[in-house]
């Protein structure tokens, strides 16, 4: 009896996702542990490993193909000796081969010619069962943004259907663009009688660009840090640090640790700061949740790092009773697997606070958006050498100046100046954090 191979669940969040890319095509043999695709989430490209062997007889969504429910159908393999030819689709397949609407045939295609209108000459007649272009979801609606006349497109999937790569195709090389357009002629008249006014997004007065489509991590940022700004009261507090003890016990630890292969960073130092001083605040360690608030008695510090197309905040469980060597293997190993793609859920879900440092950047100071639904965050800037009044006397020490963005609805200002008053002292005292 044939495998069905259904669209996992990545994440205890996730709903729907991306099959970027099948790593199998139809007639492979696979065994239980092979890599078959890639799917991808708003956090990272994840690998999909088969759970049985066999030979892959159908590929029902086709790679590319955004908004997969989780737990629908997506390939189907015939088991050991089991004829590829005999595979029946399932219902559930079947719907991955038509449009997303549920409706009778005939009505699809009238919603169709008339989502098309603006692309295509008013004169065109409805299509009928017979002239009815086959195209996946993702191709018509490609398709009618760029203006492609998907009949003179031909197609490279399944029994000659239209997919992605085919309407990409077709836009690179000019072909299927429809009648509707106006001729590059009658431009210059057109602006000299009325002059356009500028598009609120996109090209405009022949600037070269290049148009690119964006990954379900870049929607997720878009959309998650939108609705913080819009929804969150941010206020913002500043406090500078001196750098100078803590940059001389950092060499001597790291003196230490040579024979070990650790070598501890400046953001180490700060993680742990952040966690010791979250444990002797813990007003400040909290979540708003509407009607009520969430205390947490651990710190899990959340670190932003940046990857291709985005950012990724892995957390440091229980930074508060790690030492300095465990943060820093725990910090390198996560910012390894998230730059890979390789982060697992459980590895960047949750977090009590977080933190972001640009220092490495040369950045002096910045406020970063909370990222919901923690209640604060540390924006971290460089360590650099500045005038400061030491006993009356003017002196050169290294100075950070570091920015906690606050939700005034859970954080007050009174308990954001306590916390960046305990990080400043076991930041200038870094002995204190090996109590």
């Amino acid at each position: 009896m044939a495998i069905e191979i259904f669209m996992p669940a990545l994440s205890p969040t996730m709903e729907k996702g991306t099959l970027a890319k099948w790593l199998v095509k139809e007639g492979d043999k696979v065994e239980s542990g092979d890599v078959i695709a890639e799917i991808e989430t708003d956090k990272a490209t994840m690998e999909v490993e088969s759970i049985d062997d066999g030979t892959v007889a159908k590929i029902l969504v086709e790679e590319g193909t955004d908004d997969v429910p989780v737990g629908k159908i997506i390939a189907m393999l015939a088991e050991e000796g089991e004829d590829v030819a005999d595979v029946k689709v399932p219902s559930e397949g079947k719907k991955a081969e038509a449009a997303p609407a549920p409706a009778p045939e005939k009505k699809e295609e009238a919603k169709a010619s008339s989502d098309d209108k603006p692309a295509k000459a008013e004169n065109k007649p409805s299509k009928s069962d017979g002239d009815r272009v086959k195209a996946s979801p993702l191709a018509k609606r490609i398709a009618a943004q760029e203006g492609l006349d998907l009949k003179a497109v031909d197609g490279t999937g399944p029994n000659g259907r239209i997919v992605k790569r085919d309407v990409e195709a077709a836009m690179e090389k000019g072909t299927g663009k429809a009648e509707a357009a106006a001729p590059a002629k009658d431009a210059p008249k057109a602006a000299a009688a009325a002059p356009a006014s500028a598009p609120e997004y996109g090209p405009h007065d022949n600037i070269p660009y290049r148009e690119e489509r964006l990954s379900n991590m870049r929607k997720t940022i878009a959309r998650r840090l939108t609705e913080s700004k819009q929804h969150v009261p941010h206020f913002y507090l500043t406090i500078e640090c001196e750098l100078d003890n803590l940059l001389a016990q950092r060499k001597v630890l790291n003196e230490k640790l040579a024979d070990s292969g650790v070598k501890l960073s400046v953001n180490d130092f700060i993680i742990r700061a952040t966690a010791l001083a979250l444990k002797k605040v813990p007003a400040a360690n909290v979540q708003f949740a509407g009607d009520k608030m969430f205390w947490y008695e651990r710190a899990d510090i959340s670190v932003a790092v940046a990857i291709d197309g985005g950012l990724v905040t892995p957390v440091v469980r229980g930074a508060d009773a790690m030492g300095l060597a465990d943060i820093s293997k725990s910090v390198k190993d996560l910012a390894t697997r998230a730059r890979d793609g390789k982060l697992a859920p459980e590895d960047y879900a949750g977090g009590t606070f977080s933190i972001s440092n640009l220092g490495m950047y040369g950045i002096k100071e910045f406020g970063a958006v909370i990222n919901p639904p923690q209640g604060a965050i540390l924006a971290v800037g460089a360590g650099e050498q500045r005038p400061v009044v030491k006993d009356g006397a003017l002196a050169v020490a290294t100075v950070m100046s570091c920015t906690m963005s606050c939700d005034h609805r859970a954080v007050d200002g009174a308990v954001g100046a306590e916390f960046l008053a305990a990080f400043k002292s076991y930041i200038e005292d870094p002995i204190t954090m090996l109590l």
